[in-house]
């Protein structure tokens, strides 16, 4: 036998045990602790399961004997047995992983109930109904969970028997129409259920439902343990980027029924508002129900503050439960509960989910309070999460009308065409179109459909029905129990009284207010404010690590500034040549003399130094990085291909032989341009020496546009960067030519000023040769895009669609490495850094590649050393945040070795 423990009664354990039990059975263990009415049972461990998975689907040695142990201490302590065909004990099974994942796993009600067991439950209880019901439960529950049966065929023997009997509701329906459904339920698995599938259950050659109330619960067990590896969650762990070796722990707890009647009910509660951080008590509950019901969304539940007027004891010792959990968490607690005939149980609590607008205020409220500290305050919030608040709002200017209202289940605004399955969703989002996903109710398998959609919008359900609570976590608009629309998903059309809209029509949903708009609004782009700017201000207070904008235009860099950027780390200089200007470059590109090229770069220089005046208004006293002209030239051409097709065409059309001569003289020209490795090839630093009037005429437009500024009183602080350096010659060449134009520019207006001149780190041998580059570098900024790419060997363009994906899911890579950092380029931008420092201590050393605004990466570059990151204004909240809780981690890692 073995001696590792497996096995745990919810009274031996508590909250720090999560890793072990899970966050639900370490959440019961604690309430169990605290005294709280807690039904009893047990949890099999994370490790459990893990065990099983890699074992090839057995249960580890012992683990068997563990259970059944666990099980008669159970039934010892109820007075009960499992299966009894006079008193019969009935539990609950369900997953409960390290990290929340709503809905994600399986849950099994009623488990002991057979066709013996039920008759107990009707003896016992005198109401055969609330058994019949029970058991029919417990059949369909089962038989979608552990028998893999499709949930509608359930379901529509369900509407059929309503539609017989002439009624509306579920509880409409009388002991005898249950009954029938168990029996019709059981043909159902016969029918559907293969015997080489589960050959145990197998009776006259057709699979039966089990009876054997152990085989029952050895099966269950098994579901959830196989429920951590089904699609839907492992695209959720894919989504919020948790570990797959956790495994799920499994809560075995004997059964309390909300569904006897109208002194009992069910919910789901949280103590304060995961919409908005109100402080207020949030949810739903159902009267005469089981909890499946509230989170499922079939029924349409009532306002959990309505309880005190329906159970006014079980409402008032609930409320007492609440304070008591928050204090004693010290946050805000997400609750599931079941009143049975006026008594209350508790049946989970944890941490609550909430938006990122609702995380700040309570964060700032309990701060307030005196339940944290600042540190933890900013150390709670989820940097993520922030970009939740940087989504559209319906613009406030423009007048609509409101077609329906719903649930306002999820903050934000989206436009979109409608679709009514995920498949679909995930279809359109690929072709790049924008959709909201309509749907009667969500289930964890629409998870893909709803990370493609730009909104949800239900028909049914609550604000703790499926969709919310997912469409809250991953920041998407969302409206739920919108009871107008009368949703027709086979023919793909959805009606609101006489309004008819079908798929493909757009449609605009508002999840702050719950407003549903046929048609598109205009959205606009919140600014931050209150708890968001308290938080992050203490965020800056904490944080010792710069955050910058990567800003190509003024607008960027006014958006940067407001969002709390501390100056432009990347200025693309490239992008400022395109549109109506890309014909100057063309004909620059193109010339065949010194005349015309000097022309180019003179309409050039004007509009460039126009564009760097802007940018340095925006950033007045804060640092400027231009980056000079980096991409090769060729892409500023037309595509050569296209231009072939034209030449064609026009050959055909008969067009004049002086036209086609011109143009295929240009495409010669083109193609003569064109390289095989373009991403490898002529660009960047060597731009600047092959064409040294390009970087010339930049160099005078940034000067010019400073000392024009300075002129009138401002404070520019340009700074230039030369691209894709690998050799220091290639710096020393570049800065010497730099240098003197800014004296020459300087000394015609008169005027003096500071101008670093820097690199950046792209290149594997610019890391590797740091040292010598920093002799004549006065910073580096570390260009991680390229530098993914070059370490690896990676295109990035062309990895995404191909080999990624597979790489992703087979676990060859982690993470997208050009999303969060990988530890192998970390490294070189860590080797970079110090050779740098070793021969440049002064140098000053930033990061401006997408991984800037990951809050992931931040940190990573914070224990690097790094003086700043840049990245895209919106991210620009994210990264200070996450710089700011990198230093609070050291701090508190200092703290603890001391």
């Amino acid at each position: 036998m073995s001696d590792v423990k497996r096995v745990y009664a919810f009274s031996e354990g508590d909250t720090s045990m999560k890793y072990v039990l899970g966050g639900k059975g370490a959440n019961l263990a604690e309430m169990t602790r605290l005294g709280l009415p807690v039904p009893p049972g047990f949890t099999i461990t994370c490790q459990a399961c893990v065990e099983y998975s890699q074992g090839g689907s057995r249960f580890p040695e012992g683990l068997d004997a563990e259970i059944d142990r666990h099980v008669a201490q159970l039934e010892g302590s109820m007075g009960k047995r499992l299966g009894d065909v006079a008193d019969p004990l009935l539990v609950s099974v369900r997953s409960g992983a390290p990290f929340s994942m709503p809905g994600m796993m399986d849950t099994i009600l009623n488990l002991g109930l057979n066709d013996e067991s039920v008759l107990g439950v009707i003896t016992q209880t005198g109401n055969a109904r609330f058994a019949w019901d029970s058991y029919r439960r417990f059949v369909q529950m089962f038989s979608k969970v552990v028998l893999d049966v499709e949930g509608d065929f359930f379901e529509n023997a369900i509407t059929a028997m309503k539609q017989l009997r002439g009624v509306r509701n579920d509880t409409d329906l009388t002991a005898e129409d249950l009954e029938k459904l168990v029996g019709q339920f059981k043909e159902i698995v016969a029918e559907h259920v293969s015997p080489e599938e589960f050959p145990a259950l197998v009776v006259g050659g057709k699979v039966a439902f089990p009876q054997d109330v152990a085989i029952q619960l050895r099966l269950s067990i098994e579901a959830v343990f196989k429920s951590w590896m089904n699609k839907r969650a492992i695209d959720y762990r894919r989504l919020y980027r948790i570990d797959d070796s956790l495994g799920t722990a499994v809560n075995v707890q004997t059964m309390v029924f909300g569904n006897k009647g109208e002194t009992s009910g069910t919910g789901v509660a949280f103590t304060r508002n995961p919409a908005d951080g109100t402080n207020e008590y949030y949810g739903d509950f159902l009267t005469d129900a089981q909890g499946e019901d509230v989170v499922a969304g079939i029924r349409n539940t009532q306002p959990i503050i309505e309880l005190l007027d329906v159970q006014p004891e079980a409402g008032a010792e609930l409320w007492t439960v609440f304070q008591t959990l928050e204090t004693h968490y010290r946050d805000m607690c997400d609750i599931e509960f079941t009143i049975e005939q006026g008594k209350l149980w508790m049946l989970q609590t944890r941490v609550g989910k909430r938006t990122a607008r609702a995380a700040l205020k309570i964060a700032v409220d309990m701060v307030e309070d005196g339940l944290i500290s600042r540190e933890e305050a900013v150390l709670r919030i989820d940097p993520e999460q922030l970009d939740q608040l940087l989504h559209p709002q319906f613009d406030a200017s423009v007048t609509y009308d409101v077609l329906t209202k719903g649930l306002n289940a999820s903050p934000g605004a989206a436009v979109g065409e409608v679709v009514f399955t995920a498949e679909d969703a995930e279809r359109l989002n690929s072709e790049g179109r924008k959709v909201i996903l309509v749907r009667w109710e969500t289930t964890p398998d629409d998870l893909h459909g709803m990370v493609a959609a730009q909104g949800i919008l239900t028909s049914h359900g609550g604000k703790t029905s499926h969709a919310a609570v997912v469409a809250r976590g991953m920041g998407k608009p969302c409206v739920c129990g919108a009871e107008a629309l009368k949703i027709d998903a086979k023919n793909k059309i959805v009606r609101v009284a006489d309004v008819e809209i079908h798929e493909g029509d757009m449609i605009s949903i508002n999840g702050t207010t719950g407003d549903v708009v046929l048609g598109e609004v205009a959205l606009v782009e919140p600014k931050p404010s209150g708890e968001f700017a308290i938080i992050l201000g203490w965020a800056d207070e904490s944080r010792t690590m710069g955050v910058r904008a990567n800003a190509d235009t003024p607008e960027d860099a006014i958006r940067g500034r407001e969002l709390g950027a501390e100056g432009i780390g990347l200025c693309r200089t490239e992008h400022m040549f395109l549109g109506d200007r890309k014909q100057i470059v063309q004909d620059m590109i193109l010339a065949e003399d010194d005349d015309t090229r000097e022309a180019s770069l003179a309409q050039l220089l004007s509009v460039q130094r126009d564009d760097f005046i802007g940018i340095f208004k925006a950033m007045d006293g804060l640092p400027v990085t231009v980056r000079l002209l980096d991409p090769p030239l060729h892409e500023f051409l037309d595509d050569p291909r296209e231009l072939e097709v034209e030449i064609v065409r026009a050959e055909c059309a008969g067009a004049d032989e002086r036209e086609l001569a011109a143009r295929r003289k240009l495409l010669g020209q083109i193609d003569g341009m064109t390289e095989a490795n373009p991403m490898l090839g002529l660009r960047g630093c060597r731009l600047g020496i092959m064409f040294p009037e390009i970087y010339g005429m930049q160099v005078r437009a940034i000067t010019e546009a400073a000392c024009m500024l300075k002129k009138e009183g401002a404070d520019p602080r340009p700074e230039i960067m030369i691209p894709l350096v690998s050799v220091v010659a290639e710096l020393e060449t570049l800065r010497g030519e730099s240098e003197k134009i800014v004296a020459e520019v300087q000394s015609e207006q008169g005027c003096t000023f500071d101008m670093p001149i820097g690199t950046m780190i792209e290149l594997p041998r610019a890391a590797l040769t740091a040292d010598e580059i920093a002799k004549v570098a006065d910073f580096f900024s570390f260009g991680t895009n390229d530098l993914t790419q070059t370490t690896f060997g990676f295109s990035r363009d062309d990895i995404e669609g191909k080999f990624l994906p597979r790489y992703l899911a087979r676990k060859i890579l982690p993470r997208n490495p050009f999303e969060t950092i990988d530890p192998g380029v970390a490294k070189m931008v860590e080797m970079g850094c110090k050779l740098g420092r070793k021969t440049n201590p002064g140098i000053k050393l930033g990061v401006c590649g997408e991984h800037g605004g990951d809050p992931d990466s931040v940190k990573v570059f914070f224990k690097i050393g790094l003086n700043y990151v840049s990245c895209s204004p919106f991210r620009v909240p994210l990264a200070r945040l996450a710089a700011a809780q990198a230093t609070l981690a050291e701090k508190a890692s200092v703290s603890d070795n001391r």
